[in-house]
């Protein structure tokens, strides 16, 4: 185990391809095991990734279709020929590209804002609100660490601990409304969970929230792109990245806010596009690199030309196939999980991954040695493994996965 296995495929992804040309999966195949997925057609060719490394790592980073690529690419090239014209036409730019992924998203393109990541949508969130002593914020155990921190910064936490096997949706809703308490101002919770792939954030559990007059921000960091309605129905506070599942450069996000609550989001620092207030005083960052903000329309525009539909069946296919894959090694255990999603998650057992350093080191082990990429999670008792389908992805990268995986486990 400590020379690098050949890779699966070393052939190179740089090959391109028309997006009309990568219309949609072929048929799967089944071999008597889980169903196989067959490649989706043209795929790997959107993507400048390595071919060398397997890349079932989607849901952390994401990656930026070739298309895309050069759309911010030219972008830059205009804002390097033309400073002045470029940076005093950005706002108006930024008003154009907001309205064209609020179609895509079904939002109001008047209480949506770009921001850079979810974890700024929760510190702007949650400066929207007063808080008074002895407010709490509610959280969970799934939450996203630096989401979790930013709430931690404005009142004390309540985190309610449901666990990675919680069967269905009613459970998490009832475990979560059972740790409410007078106290409770806020609710910070995951519409889908990053490292489980559970829907937390339902729509029942924010409607009941709300008849007890708490306020709801909802990290949708991996909604866009991946679920067919992104946004959170009923939520006072929404954020999502565009870079994961909607093909937008990195560093692009989205922060929707309920029309009562959109006077009072200010943005970190002043600018000289405040008097127009939400969305464009959080916008405006002066001499910041727009160009990702401006070409991430073009990444949803994308997803629509390649059939979002067969885009999503096919990954959340892909994963499906990987965790079976896994399940059949003993020592792992499947967790429940939301259907039609493209992440899948499995319990490792106990004294793996236990804590984060020893996630972070048995990611990198399996990174450096076999040249694929995963997301090992920690957790009490036996971390988890968290395996990501996108149409770059083909069958025999999982297939590999399971093959190796079973000499890092006692």
């Amino acid at each position: 185990m400590t020379e690098p296995a050949e890779p699966a495929d070393r052939t190179d992804r740089t090959d391109r391809v028309d997006p009309a040309d990568a219309a949609g999966p072929a048929g799967a195949v089944s071999l008597g095991g889980p169903i196989r997925p067959a490649e989706f057609p043209g795929g790997r060719g959107l993507f400048r990734l390595d071919g060398a490394v397997s890349h079932l790592n989607h849901g952390s980073f994401g990656a930026v279709p070739v298309p895309v690529q050069e759309r911010q690419a030219a972008l830059r090239t205009q804002a390097h020929a033309d400073p002045d014209a470029f940076f005093l036409g950005v706002p108006d730019r930024l008003v154009e590209a907001r309205s064209r992924i609020a179609v895509r998203l079904g939002a109001d393109p008047d209480g949506l804002a770009f921001i850079s990541n979810a974890t700024e949508g929760a510190n702007l969130a949650l400066d929207s609100v007063e808080f008074a002593p002895g407010d709490e914020i509610l959280v969970t155990d799934h939450g996203y660490g630096t989401v979790v921190a930013a709430a931690a910064r404005r009142a004390p936490l309540v985190t309610v601990a449901l666990g990675p096997d919680l069967p269905d949706e009613d459970a998490v809703r009832e475990t979560v409304l059972a740790g409410v308490t007078p106290r409770t101002r806020v609710a910070v919770l995951d519409h889908i969970s990053s490292p489980t792939a559970r829907l937390i954030a339902s729509p029942r559990l924010l409607a009941e929230l709300a008849d007890r007059g708490i306020t709801t921000i909802v990290d949708g960091a991996h909604a866009p792109g991946m679920i067919p309605e992104p946004l959170a129905a009923g939520a006072d506070f929404w954020f999502g990245n565009l870079h994961k599942w909607a093909y937008a450069p990195s560093g692009t996000a989205m922060l929707a806010v309920a029309p009562q609550h959109r006077d009072r989001v200010r943005p970190p620092v002043p600018s000289w596009e405040d008097h127009y207030g939400f969305p464009r005083s959080v916008e405006n960052r002066a001499t910041f690199d727009y160009t990702g903000w401006l070409a991430a329309p073009d990444g949803l525009d994308l997803l629509e030309q390649l059939d979002a539909a067969k885009v999503r069946a096919h990954n959340s296919a892909l994963a499906a196939y990987g965790a079976a894959l896994l399940a059949e090694i003993p020592a792992l255990a499947a967790l429940p999980h939301t259907e039609g999603l493209a992440l899948r998650t499995l319990r490792l057992p106990p004294g793996v991954a236990e804590t984060p350093d020893a996630a972070r080191e048995l990611r990198e082990r399996i990174a450096a040695e076999q040249r694929i990429r995963v997301l090992i999670w920690p957790w009490p008792g036996g971390g988890g493994i968290r395996v990501s389908g996108q149409i770059y992805n083909r069958a025999e990268e999982y297939e590999r996965l399971a093959e190796v995986l079973p000499a890092y486990l006692p």
